[in-house]
């Protein structure tokens, strides 16, 4: 009942909390996807041990994989319902937290600048900044506001597959930082009284003083078009699997899509914050001028754009099917494939990155001959042995006519392997 006024938007509002699963509240997705994805490894775990299947399927073993892949699929299905959800709960969520965050930027720069006043006076640069900063918070607020259902300020920054895109962020970053510091110097220019102090102001924005600054930024932007470009083509082409992510992370500043670290990204992060440090301290001992950051920290920034560039370039490839055999049993004898026979199809790229998740999974389809075959998911202890990155094994469905036949592995991502003629008897 309280969960009922709670959903009309009665006054017991707090019955979301806790225990609740109702859709339609950040406490009910979260703990709803929570309990999905608890309830499905109990169910996978079981499976695997082999507990929970009906005698009637037990006593045939193709029967009892199938019956158990169908049951773990449904779940799955549930599973990635509730992610969704979560995720897009998060998301609207999200749009507060990053305005927090930017305004807590702003008080931390005024204790900053009142603390490093005492003794050396507060200056009209300090005050400069600290209205270049309001402006900065403002913009991104209302850009947050704007973009609330997808991530406030992070919407720009989010990839299309659901991630947040570390060039897009490395590039955002730069130009919110060359942005901040011509409007300390815009500020400082408008408080000017003298001839002199303004002319000074003015050739604080010379190309030759900010050249280097300058030239990382054209860098990094460029790069986060040219990246967003080249991952476009190569996922059209089949030559790079992109699966999308329930909710982007920060994590994947500094990850590759499966979780795992990439050293590309790494190193620009590091290398492209280092240099961001370094032009903010010169910008807070010279706030007349833009930061002149030295050819030599500049020039290092650009290779390590250049390694994430050609990391972008490099990584991804086109499933591919190596060979295809007939699975045999231990005691069974040698035999040709015929219908009703598992076989083995060994390659590599079947499981994209990303795509390790029971739902995912349960999407991939061979095709032998005209028939379309599910892979089934074959469950054991903490994850599954059937289908992996290397390794699918599939019934041939009795509707495969006997001859030369055709097998082709469409994975997740929906990229389509080579075709591979296998022989087919009777």
């Amino acid at each position: 009942m309280a969960v009922q006024e709670a959903r009309q938007g009665g006054p017991d509002v707090g019955a979301h909390e806790g225990g609740c699963t109702c859709g339609d509240c950040p406490h009910g997705v979260r703990e709803g996807h929570r309990r999905a994805v608890a309830a499905f490894l109990v169910k996978r775990d079981e499976f695997a041990a082999g507990q929970g299947v009906p005698a009637a399927v037990a006593h045939s073993a193709s029967a009892s994989r199938q019956w158990v892949s169908e049951e773990l699929t449904q779940a799955a299905e549930v599973v990635a319902e509730r992610g969704r959800a979560e995720g897009t709960a998060w998301l609207a969520r999200l749009w507060r937290r990053t305005a927090g965050a930017v305004w807590a930027g702003v008080v931390l720069l005024l204790l900053g600048q009142a603390l490093t006043a005492i003794g050396a006076g507060w200056t009209a640069a300090r005050t400069a900044g600290l209205l270049a900063a309001l402006v900065v918070a403002c913009a991104l607020t209302a850009a947050s506001w704007f973009h609330r259902a997808r991530g406030g300020a992070l919407a720009p920054v989010i990839g299309e597959d659901n991630r947040l895109s570390t060039s897009r962020a490395v590039a955002a970053c730069w130009v919110l930082f060359l942005a901040f510091a011509v409007l300390v110097l815009v500020g400082q220019l408008a408080a000017a009284s003298g001839n002199r102090e303004r002319d000074a102001l003015i050739d604080g924005l010379e190309l030759a003083r900010g050249a280097g600054v300058v030239t990382v930024l054209a860098v990094v932007c460029g790069i986060a078009v040219l990246v967003r470009r080249v991952v476009g083509l190569r996922v059209l082409g089949q030559r790079l699997q992109k699966v999308r992510a329930y909710r982007p992370r920060a994590a994947d500043l500094l990850t590759d899509d499966s979780g795992r670290g990439s050293f590309a990204d790494i190193q620009y992060v590091v290398i492209s914050g280092v240099a961001l440090v370094f032009a903010a301290v010169r910008l807070a001992r010279r706030p007349d001028q833009l930061p002149d950051l030295p050819w030599g920290l500049a020039v290092v920034a650009l290779v390590s754009a250049a390694t994430y560039l050609a990391g972008k370039y490099a990584e991804g490839g086109r499933p591919v099917i190596l060979s295809v055999v007939r699975a045999r049993e231990a005691g069974a004898l040698d035999a040709p494939i015929r219908t009703g026979d598992d076989i083995e199809i060994r390659g590599a790229g079947f499981v994209p990155a990303g795509a390790q998740g029971a739902d995912r999974l349960s999407r991939m389809v061979v095709r032998v001959g005209p028939v379309h075959v599910h892979v089934p998911l074959v469950p054991v202890k903490g994850g599954f042995d059937n289908p992996t990155d290397a390794l699918l094994t599939v019934p041939v469905p009795a509707e495969v006519e006997p001859g030369r036949v055709e097998v082709q592995v469409v994975t997740a991502a929906g990229a389509e392997t080579n075709r591979y003629t296998i022989d087919v008897t009777d």
